[in-house]
Formats: C-alpha cells, structure tokens, sequence
C-alpha cells in the first residue's frame, strides 16, 4: 500500500448561497405584513431606493427639498408635528383604542357607591381578573395584599359580581354560571345542584343518570342542559384584551368573470419602488470620491436586487396561485365537499420550480377568491379515494361528515361506524378510525354525547 501525497483535479457542483439569493428566499418566505415592513425598513436605509408616488401642483416634492438643501444631512430628517401647528391636522394624530375588560370593570367601578377604602379593594380585585373574565387570587390573598379583612373583601367581591359582563369576577366556572343565572332569575335547587355536584356528568352526556339521582325527567336535564349551554362561561372575552387586531390582506385575488376565474395579484398593500432619480446627480458628483462612489454603486445594487426579487415573488405567487385554481376548480364552484387532494409536488411540476419553493409560495399568503378568504396552505392536503379513483381531500371528507351530522336525528345520532357505511355510498372508503379523528379533530362530540332526550 503507497502512502503520500499527491496533487489532483476533480470537478465538483455545488451550489452556494450568496446574500442576494438569501435575500431573495426570505422575500418570498415573507407574508404581506412581514414583506411590507421589511420594505419601510430599506426604504430608511437605502438612499437609492425611493417609494414610486404621484404628485399634483399642491403636493410639496420631497426631492426639491433635497436638492434645495443641497443632500445635507438636515435634509433626511422626518417633517415633525409641533403643538403650535394649529392648523394642521393629520389622522395619524389620532389614534383609536379598544376598551379592555379592566377599561371597562373601572369605568363601572368610578360610578358605584364604593368610596374610600371599598373603592380601593375594589380596583385590587379589577386588577387580578383576567381577560376571560375570571378573578385570578383567593379572597384570603386580597385581603392580605390589600390590608383588609376577609368580610369585607367578599363584600366587594360579591358587588363587582353584579357588574357588566354577567358572570364577571368568579372564580371558576360553577360560580360563574350561578351569577348569570340568579342575575336572569333562572336560578332554582335543580339548576344550582346540577351545576355545583354534576357539571362532569352533563358534559358527558348523562342525562338519565343525573335525572335519576336528582328525580327528575330526562327532558327536564335536557332543558336545564340546554339552557346552561346559552350561558357565557368566559364572560371577558368579549372584550379586547389589549393587543392589537390583525387583519389579514391577501396576496392573491380570485374573481369569476365570464364562467372563468381570473387570478390577480394584490399591489395595493405593497409601494411600488424605483430607483431615485437624485441618484444620477449623486453619483455624477461622487466619481471624484472613490469610497463614495463604492457605497453608491452597492446601494444601487442592493436596491436594484431588492425589486427584481419583489417582482419574482410576485411572479411565483402568482404562478403557484393559478395552477392552485386550476387543481381545485371544483372547490370554487361547488364548496368544500369538493375539495381535491393536493400536493406540493404536483404544483412544483405544473409550475416548474422545486418544491420548497412552493412550500415558501404558499406559506402565511393568502388568496381572497368568491368562497372567502383562503390561505394557500388550504388547499394542500391529503385525504382517500374516491370511487372515480380520484383523490378526495381530507377537508371535504370533513365537510360530508360535518353536513351527516348536521341532519342527523338528534335522538339516535350516528356513530362513527355509521358515518362509515353512510360515505362509503358516497364513494369514500374510510376507516372508522379515520372518521373519528376527523370529527375529534371538529370538536364534535361523540354520538353518546349528541344523543338528546
């Protein structure tokens, strides 16, 4: 065996990632929000890159003001709103801010009888409800944070109870549903023995054991069952909790013009960016200034870079988009039950790029189309055969059970095995395992559990 070294010429692929590719990944990773900060961000840093914008006789043009300051540093700073600008009033000045269960609870609380030091222990006990409406310290823990005696704080406690949301400040569920009915008048021995000794077995459905124990009939529970389900058990959650609403704008529109759907990309939430024309006077200027220069000329790369990696994630959306509308044709014009299976690998093949390049596409973007608001990933799943050997996804197997049980007779629901044999007419073969991991997955209860009486 030679040992030693020796010199040799291999030829090898790989592929390496410079910042730009980088770059242009995590913009098509990006959602709208995301993508649209990401875009404010450069707009700060890249003096090159410029916001597209149309201007009229009355607007001021920001680029005068620059070259009228000749590109001095003061030049760049943010116009600032001053008190002693009287007349000059924007929306942006104004901000608007959902009450909260505590905004409101104190509201409440400014306007009771309770002064002194009620009124003190009543703000304490405001301040530990949480945002479902329920308090979050024992009586015993107020009384001592707060310096006062246990009598006193349950005297508060029980006069904030009858404040708006009914239900508010109990301390678990039970009490929380005895307030609202005593409040209604609703309240009697068999609802309050129900809801303090047999809450479980209600939510198991048992209503001719808690029938028997209490001697009652089983209509009766069912009514009192019925009942107890149009109580709020999270009376606080109809109020913001303080975080600021998301709303979802959509990358893709979806339109059916003339018994055909047109897909469109949505540009309204994104600033068109162009290349500054102050920049030719700048790098005209800056020839005789090596390092500036060089900074110039990557600030013009970086943001020529930056809008043709804008326009082909658009473009990839875009293409992803269409072949999604062609695959589910079906789903835009009849719902949900037709929903075909769909797999990365499909699009990736229609669209000709690689699938992770569709997982990016499809994930966080979202198509608004004639049957709602959609994200992409929607319409990417698995699911069983049908009988015409095509794939039937696992949401539309969700929707025919969905629509099974909806009219199913409430005295003899179906079981799983039933809801087996009632798809398997439908063409669907799937297990009854199968179906109650999907109607689980809908928070749907069991037949024994839907049973009524």
């Amino acid at each position: 065996m030679k040992l030693g070294y020796e010199l040799t010429i291999e030829q090898t692929q790989k592929l390496s990632m410079t910042p730009e590719l980088i770059q242009a990944i995590q913009i098509l990773q990006f959602n709208n929000q995301e993508l649209s900060d990401y875009v404010q961000n450069e707009l700060l840093e890249n003096p090159v890159l410029e916001a597209e914008k149309s201007y009229d006789a009355q607007e001021v043009d920001i680029r005068e003001k620059i070259r009228e300051a000749d590109y001095e540093e003061e030049s760049f700073r943010q116009w600032e709103y001053r008190p002693d600008d009287d007349d000059d009033y924007t929306y942006e000045q104004y901000v608007y801010e959902e009450d909260t269960l505590t905004d409101y609870l104190m509201s409440q609380l400014q306007f009771s009888r309770l002064t002194g030091q009620m009124a003190t222990i009543g703000r304490y006990i405001i301040e530990v409800i949480d945002d479902n409406g329920y308090l979050t310290m024992s009586v015993e823990e107020i009384s001592k944070a707060v310096g006062a005696d246990i009598d006193t704080v349950e005297e508060v406690l029980n006069f904030i109870q009858t404040f708006d949301p009914c239900g508010v400040a109990a301390r678990n569920l039970r009490e929380c549903l005895i307030i609202q009915f005593a409040a209604k008048g609703l309240l009697t021995d068999e609802i309050e023995y129900i809801i303090e000794n047999m809450l479980e077995e209600l939510a198991d459905n048992k209503i001719a054991y808690i029938a028997k124990t209490i001697g009652i009939k089983n209509q009766e529970v069912q009514q009192i069952a019925d009942l107890i389900k149009t109580m709020e058990p999270k009376p606080g959650r109809v109020f913001s909790s303080g975080e600021a609403t998301r709303y979802v704008v959509p990358d893709i529109i979806v339109e059916k013009v003339n018994d055909e759907y047109q897909v469109m990309n949505n540009d309204t939430s994104m600033p068109k960016l162009m290349v500054s024309s102050y920049y030719n006077k700048l790098s005209a200027e800056a020839k005789q200034d090596e390092e500036l220069n060089k900074y110039l000329t990557d600030r013009f790369n970086a943001a020529v870079w930056l809008i043709k990696s804008i326009e082909q994630r658009k473009q990839t959306i875009y293409n992803v988009a269409s072949a999604v509308v062609k695959y589910q044709q079906d789903f835009f014009d009849n719902g949900e039950k037709s929903l075909k299976t769909l797999t990365l690998k499909q699009i990736a093949e229609d669209v000709g790029v690689h699938e992770s390049t569709v997982s990016r596409s499809i994930n966080g973007k979202y198509m608004q189309s004639p049957r709602g608001v959609f994200e992409l990933k929607y319409f990417f799943s698995s699911g069983v055969s049908g009988e015409d050997g095509t794939g039937v996804s696992s949401n539309s197997v969700k929707s025919i059970i969905k629509e099974i049980i909806a009219g199913e007779n409430p005295q003899k629901p179906y079981s799983d095995q039933d809801m087996v044999e009632i798809l398997k007419n439908k063409g669907i073969d799937i297990s009854r395992r199968t179906v109650a991991k999907y109607r689980e997955g809908m928070n749907i209860l069991s037949s024994s559990k839907r049973r009524r009486f």
